[in-house]
């Protein structure tokens, strides 16, 4: 085996002495003079909640849906992922996974998880802490029968999380699945599959603004009311 010399790193850098490096201390957005006021929100969080994502519905963002779900294990390690909101009312925010995924068993060690909707092309955010529980698995089927024929099957495909030895493998586990149950045949929900609906404790509403003195407004839950807190940005 050839042994690497000093001059093939001398090489390498002259090769690529002309490409730029990014620089991320460099790079700045420049964001809205209009912010949030306490006057202008809703009465409760889900209510406001509906305004934004409205919004970043109508802006035309890529799967304004998505948000990175937070979770931590019994030993507090945490562990984060994007996940798809499907379901959302005053009785929380709602996702559906594999139970047996590592987000599925650290909710199940540790409830208290986190969500954030990181819709940056119109400088906002929506941060949510609360309890994640397992929906109802009436509420599950009903929601799986709405899934494209293709995603049903994935959900029976992937023990998902668990090692695989090959994308071969799992193309087989598939196509063995496609022909038991082809396209309109009825497909029952998987047993390890269902959904968490994550009642919130506390949701904060970020607004960028300019020389990053951004608004921030956290609805916070207690004694049965939502009280509003304004947090330095």
């Amino acid at each position: 085996m050839r042994v690497p010399h000093a001059d093939d790193a001398q090489a390498h850098a002259r090769a690529h002495a002309g490409t730029p490096n990014l620089d991320p201390a460099a790079m700045r957005a420049r964001y809205r003079a209009a912010g949030l006021s306490e006057s202008a929100l809703a009465p409760e969080p889900y209510g406001q909640f509906t305004r934004w994502f409205e919004d970043a519905a109508a802006s035309g963002l890529h799967e304004p849906n998505a948000m990175v779900l937070s979770t931590a294990d019994a030993d507090g390690r945490p562990s984060s992922r994007t996940v798809l909101l499907k379901q959302y009312d005053e009785g929380g925010f709602v996702f559906f996974t594999n139970y047996g995924s590592r987000k599925g068993t650290e909710i199940a060690a540790n409830p208290h998880v986190s969500l954030l909707f990181p819709w940056h092309g119109i400088a906002r955010q929506v941060i949510v802490s609360g309890r994640a529980a397992r929906i109802g698995r009436d509420e599950t089927a009903a929601y799986f029968r709405t899934r494209p024929h293709g995603s049903q099957l994935g959900a029976w495909a992937s023990e998902q999380s668990s090692r695989v030895a090959t994308r071969e493998e799992l193309d087989r586990m598939y196509e063995e699945l496609a022909v038991r149950y082809p396209e309109g045949a009825d497909i029952p929900a998987p047993p390890q599959w269902g959904g968490f609906r994550v009642v919130a404790e506390a949701v904060e509403f970020w607004q960028g603004r300019e020389n990053r003195l951004h608004d921030r407004l956290r609805f916070v839950h207690a004694d049965g009311d939502w009280t509003v807190e304004r947090l330095c940005p």
